[in-house]
């Protein structure tokens, strides 16, 4: 199962180099359902995979001119500070056993996995949506309208704190319609800020006294740098749209399961 963890972990890098996202959906249950990772530890192991991964592919696009820096600024201070105080304050006081209903106990554990799940019901919407108008549209005057900018940026970094998600699916969307971005410049945008946002969360972690197997981190990292560098040459055969589309029914499957074992099971 250790291997087949490994393994699966390349998905991770290959997802945030296809499309910008999709990298926490798969890490989290990875780690929790084949590696046997408790979720609370998953969703900050998650952060610090998805922040690293997001880096090297955030600094792929910088070289291509692909990453509009004063947009990662705009929408990542508030989505940053956010993500901070969710990780080493809110996450902390929540509860281990939150309600009782009838006789199933909803525990701190299983409410972050439901959440999870309806995350991926989420996301996998966005993903299996068409849109009208192509990913690539001509390039526009980047706008910003600051206010929605900000609040965006702020509930995204709660999620993230949340969930151990970067929120990618969230932000890219985010950047098209609130900045007026092309897609391509939105993915490398949106890279960059999950890598900050994802990597500070995870020293919120730290701070609260989390012990961490390094040597695990690491090397299920390492794959998942190599799966993005996979990913951005696959982006260039494959159609992003149609991808996009398949792998968002596989995320809306997921969800769905993730829901039914933690209730049923």
């Amino acid at each position: 199962m250790e291997v087949l963890g490994y393994f699966l972990s390349i998905l991770v890098g290959i997802s945030l180099g296809l499309i910008g996202s999709g990298g926490s959906i798969l890490t989290v249950p990875i780690l929790v359902y084949i590696l046997a990772i408790n979720p609370v530890v998953a969703t900050a192991y998650s952060l610090f995979v998805v922040g690293s991964t997001a880096l090297v592919g955030g600094i792929q696009n910088a070289i291509q001119k692909k990453v509009d820096f004063k947009t990662v600024v705009i929408f990542g201070i508030p989505s940053i500070i956010a993500v901070y105080i969710t990780r080493a304050f809110i996450l902390p006081i929540i509860p281990l056993e939150i309600v009782q209903i009838g006789g199933l106990i909803i525990t701190k554990d299983i409410f972050l996995m439901l959440l999870f799940a309806i995350v991926m019901i989420l996301a996998s919407m966005s993903m299996i949506k068409q849109k009208k108008n192509s990913a690539d549209s001509k390039e526009q005057l980047i706008t910003y309208n600051y206010p929605m900018i900000l609040l965006e940026g702020s509930l995204v970094g709660v999620l993230t704190g949340l969930v151990g998600a970067g929120g990618g699916f969230l932000i890219i969307p985010a950047l098209v319609i609130l900045a007026k971005m092309p897609m391509r410049l939105a993915v490398g945008t949106s890279l960059f800020i999950i890598a900050i946002k994802s990597l500070l969360g995870f020293l919120g972690d730290i701070k609260t006294g989390l012990e961490v197997d390094w040597n695990f981190l690491i090397l299920f990292t390492m794959f998942s740098v190599i799966g993005i560098f996979i990913g951005t040459y696959l982006s260039k055969k494959i159609p992003n749209e149609k991808l996009k589309i398949a792998f968002g029914w596989f995320v809306l499957i997921m969800g769905f399961y993730i829901i039914f074992k933690e209730l049923i099971f």
